[in-house]
């Protein structure tokens, strides 16, 4: 009872709290909270407050103050948010409701896209926004609605001595294969990295922090408040049954790799072979080939030690696919590459429209006997197709048998006789078939072999 007094007198009498974190109830519950534990610091509390509110006040009266930076790379991005204008996923603080109660957030995230820098990363309640908020100015960077959200993927860093996992999150339009409607910019897509290790800065949006189960990691708890706010897809991660790497982890000893090597043109990145598709990254910009924007994959440059993976892909929108080259790949995971196409049926352009009517459903529902019988029916189509290509090339293949150069040059460009070829495959025999003798000079020259002296034959 006590507690509860001495909190409930410190929340209506100080007023230099209320003003200074106004802005930030989650915070001000923090510090009622530990005024309430420990009320012989409400003076120090009072003062941080005060100097807080101070701080607010000058940058109000200079706002271009927090903007100044070493680099133009980020005050573009700050002076843009500023003005209320959106770029690509980066939203106006109206739209990403800075004031809105928090479901999760969590201190000291490394970003990676779209800024280098340690944000706090908040999910908002509701379902409705995904946020990173600037740790000092208390400012939002940039963020993104919950349901625009199309991709989420959790990867492996590969070749880092500690293990570590990058969160990709590709937002509607924003995969590099279909262009936003006219007038939209193309929004950008987050990267974000955590540790292998226990949570130590993730709480609830009232404050109680979280992963204090044991065993729980930083990367599994992240997950699991994704997959609980996402409206239109769940967080994907690499599968042993999809595609493992030949070559293991080379930084973390025995552990597996779920990457290749790859360059497009002369930018160095890895391919990541998923259940919904393929990534390349994970530098600016991203690109994720979907499974249903696949048209078809071949292989070209094939040499002893590397090849190249060209992706046909095609927007839904555009019957035009587009042409992605990655080269320099390692031959060891040309197995492993191979299979996964044949196992999606990704080499082939006929089984796109396929792909694309499964992933959203443009045929409407079906049970699963006429999914089945559909299914049977492509797989049918496709044989058929396979069936006459191959024996047109047989066709060809016996024409170009049956030809033979030599025969032409030996008989000055005439064709050469059904009899001549016996004779070749008969080492040079007179003989024909039948095994009777033949008379070869009278053959070929007929009645001028009479006038020829017999001394000259």
């Amino acid at each position: 009872m006590a507690f509860a007094t001495i909190n409930s007198s410190a929340t209506k009498s100080i007023p230099a709290i209320e003003d200074a974190f106004a802005a930030e109830p989650f915070l001000k519950k923090r510090v009622y909270d530990a005024i309430g534990t420990t009320p012989q610091h409400i003076p120090l509390f009072e003062d941080i407050a005060r100097y807080t509110s101070s701080l607010l006040a000058r940058n109000a009266n200079n706002p271009l103050q927090p903007f100044k930076t070493s680099t133009d790379g980020p005050a573009v991005k700050k002076r843009k948010l500023q003005n209320g204008d959106a770029t690509g996923n980066i939203q106006s603080l109206g739209d990403l409701k800075a004031d809105m109660p928090l479901q999760f957030y969590m201190q000291d995230v490394s970003f990676a896209i779209p800024q280098r820098k340690k944000l706090l990363l908040e999910i908002t309640a509701g379902r409705g926004y995904l946020r990173a908020r600037n740790q000092t100015s208390k400012e939002i960077e940039f963020g993104i609605p919950m349901d625009k959200i199309q991709h989420i993927l959790c990867l492996p860093v590969p070749e880092k001595n500690q293990r570590q996992f990058n969160f990709c999150l590709i937002p509607q339009y924003g995969d590099g294969i279909n262009p936003p409607p006219d007038g939209e910019p193309v929004p950008e897509s987050i990267v974000w990295t955590v540790a292998d290790g226990p949570p130590k800065a993730a709480f609830s949006g009232d404050g109680q922090q979280l992963g204090n189960n044991e065993g729980e990691t930083t990367e599994r708890l992240v997950r699991q408040v994704l997959n609980d706010n996402l409206l239109q897809t769940q967080v994907v991660r690499p599968e042993d049954k999809q595609f493992v790497s030949a070559m293991p982890e080379a930084h973390r000893k025995g552990e597996k790799a779920y990457h290749v090597k790859a360059f497009r043109g002369s930018k160095e990145g890895y391919l990541f072979l998923l259940s919904t598709g393929i990534l390349f990254g994970f530098k600016k910009p991203l690109v994720f080939f979907a499974l249903e924007n696949v048209d078809s994959i071949s292989y070209t440059s094939v040499l002893q030690r590397t090849f190249n993976l060209n992706i046909a892909a095609r927007s839904l929108n555009n019957d035009e696919p587009q042409e992605f080259e990655f080269s320099m790949i390692d031959q060891v995971d040309y197995g492993g590459i191979d299979a996964y196409i044949k196992k999606h049926g990704l080499q082939d352009a006929s089984l796109a429209e396929a792909r694309r009517a499964k992933r959203y459903n443009v045929n409407g529902a079906k049970t699963e006997e006429e999914g089945a019988a559909t299914a049977d029916a492509a797989v049918e189509e496709e044989s058929e197709l396979q069936k006459a290509q191959r024996e047109l090339e047989d066709q060809e293949d016996e024409e170009e048998e049956d030809y033979d150069p030599g025969s032409d040059g030996d008989s000055d460009g005439s064709g050469s006789s059904s009899e001549e070829e016996d004779d070749q495959d008969g080492g040079g025999d007179a003989n024909g078939e039948d095994g009777v003798d033949r008379d070869l000079i009278a053959e070929e020259l007929g009645s001028e072999a009479e006038d020829i002296p017999e001394d000259q034959l």
